[in-house]
């Protein structure tokens, strides 16, 4: 989960994503941070008093956040599932990986197929404090972390955990899930997708998730102004905004939804579309 992408490009010193760990976590718990508000919401307990406060804080304006942010970490296991079970896929980035919850992607898809390979990646400590967690999988199968930037594609696409988990000749599941809505320029957001989607091979898929401003274009906007006035900067994005993210792939059906709407069970057909902010989405590249 990241509550500040693009570090470097705003001076903050950010370990390389080679490394396995920086040299101290400064938690900073007095400060509210994305991913423990996340963890909050979706009724974790890694999470301290400042991030209750803001959790809740937004909460009073959009009483239906906690519904929202549940029904995205539902599309995430659908889509894991869909792309291990259905579209046959066996190694998977994931970025803006947040902290762990389980099911977390790699038990998804591992208990589809334990051979499959998980790279997580995220520039947030509370998340490498945790990560040792995400790295729990099959004999068979294989999980890295790698604590690193979404702003700088390259450094991820070079690291050695990907290089010696993924086989980049061969289809990979891109996951983007909740994560692009703090990227807040337009060219960079869409530059960082198809730079990591450009060095996959054919086959490869795109799945995504972002806030949206069209659902509740008040609260939300409202929503977001709390969160980015607590430093945890964020961006709502129209359909038309989120849509361009898959420009050059083809969505597989239903394609761009709100996130309760793609390829729902029966838990999230009972979700009323007033209670959910986010669209997502998956598409191949062909």
């Amino acid at each position: 989960m990241w509550p500040a992408p693009l570090q470097r490009r705003m001076g903050a010193t950010v370990p390389d994503a080679s490394e396995s760990e920086p040299s101290s976590a400064d938690l900073r718990t007095d400060v509210a941070h994305s991913a423990r508000v996340y963890d909050y919401l979706l009724g974790g307990k890694d999470n301290y008093a400042a991030d209750r406060a803001a959790a809740e804080e937004v909460v009073r304006i959009a009483p239906y956040m906690r519904t929202s942010v549940r029904a995205n970490r539902e599309f995430m296991v659908r889509v894991a599932r869909y792309l291990a079970a259905e579209a046959g896929i066996r190694q998977f980035l994931d970025i803006g990986t947040g902290l762990p919850t389980s099911p977390n992607l790699h038990e998804v898809v591992q208990e589809v197929d334990p051979s499959a390979r998980v790279v997580y990646v995220d520039n947030d400590p509370i998340v490498l404090v945790h990560a040792r967690a995400l790295l729990t999988g099959t004999p068979e199968g294989r999980s890295r972390y790698i604590h690193a930037d979404l702003a700088e594609p390259d450094a991820i696409l070079a690291s050695p955990e990907v290089r010696d988990t993924l086989d980049l000749s061969r289809p990979v599941a891109l996951c983007l899930i909740a994560v692009l809505h703090f990227v807040h320029d337009e060219e960079l957001a869409r530059g960082v997708v198809r730079r990591l989607m450009d060095a996959l091979p054919s086959g490869s898929h795109l799945a995504l998730s972002t806030i949206t401003i069209d659902s509740a274009p008040e609260e939300v906007g409202d929503a977001v102004r709390r969160y980015n006035a607590r430093g945890i900067n964020s961006k709502a994005r129209t359909k038309a905004q989120v849509r361009s993210f898959f420009d050059g792939f083809e969505l597989i059906e239903p394609g761009l939804t709100p996130v309760h709407h793609w390829r729902p069970d029966e838990r999230a057909r009972a979700i009323d579309d007033s209670q959910v902010s986010m669209y997502g989405g998956v598409a191949v590249k062909r």
